[in-house]
């Protein structure tokens, strides 16, 4: 399940996130990469330890807190702090599949990565090329979304960044282990919420709408893992 996240943070937000990532300092993004990834991957990032990296990646984490589509679409158990990347000038990313498993900063432990993100920091038309392209067996979809949305996708899923060919695309990127392993149990309690809620903002609160959501929390109350 692909599920694009709209308006995580404000126009103000990526203004303020953007100024201080344009005056940070880039290290090769191979740092951080297995070795697959560092054979096909071209690209720069902040370091984990950055204090800009930590201090934005806090920003992301309260908006994230706050954004109900998110949480209905991810229910995030552990989240890795986000991360900062940037491309141009022919910087790519090729085909790869991220690590199952990723190590939590300061001792935390570990998650297993069910869902990885991409939070876009710069609109479709600041430059060329840099689609995200995730392949799954319904095929490739590309995604280049506005400034400030999110896309989620399943960590199993092989991916790249095609190069980007004018100006720049800055993202900040992250993986989380979700409450509900399998990706088609996420996919229903989603939707099913997805629908609840509509229901409601068109009927108000209802018999039907109590019993719905006594089904949607039972479903997860099954197939949860806390």
């Amino acid at each position: 399940m692909m599920v694009h996240v709209p308006e995580v943070l404000s126009p103000e937000q990526v203004r303020q996130l953007r100024a201080a990532l344009d005056a940070a300092d880039w290290i090769d993004g191979r740092d951080s990469a297995g070795p697959q990834g560092a054979r096909v991957k071209n690209n720069r990032q902040l370091s984990e330890q950055s204090p800009v990296a930590q201090e934005l990646g806090g920003v992301i984490r309260e908006a994230l807190a706050r954004h109900p589509q998110f949480f209905s679409a991810a229910l995030p158990l552990r989240v890795v702090p986000p991360m900062f990347n940037r491309y141009e000038g022919g910087e790519t990313y090729g085909l790869h599949v991220d690590g199952s498993v990723r190590s939590l900063p300061g001792g935390g432990g570990q998650l297993r990565t069910d869902l990885s993100c991409t939070l876009f920091l710069c609109d479709p038309q600041d430059y060329d090329g840099g689609e995200l392209e995730v392949v799954d067996t319904y095929g490739t979809h590309e995604v280049k979304l506005p400034a400030g949305d999110l896309v989620l996708y399943p960590s199993s899923s092989l991916h790249r960044v095609q190069p980007v060919t004018r100006g720049a695309r800055v993202c900040s990127f992250f993986w989380l282990q979700s409450m509900v392993r399998d990706d088609a149990h996420r996919a229903l309690l989603f939707e099913l919420d997805q629908n609840i809620q509509s229901l409601r903002a068109r009927l108000g609160e209802t018999d039907e709408t109590v019993a719905l959501t006594g089904t949607y929390h039972n479903l997860l109350r099954m197939w949860a893992e806390v």
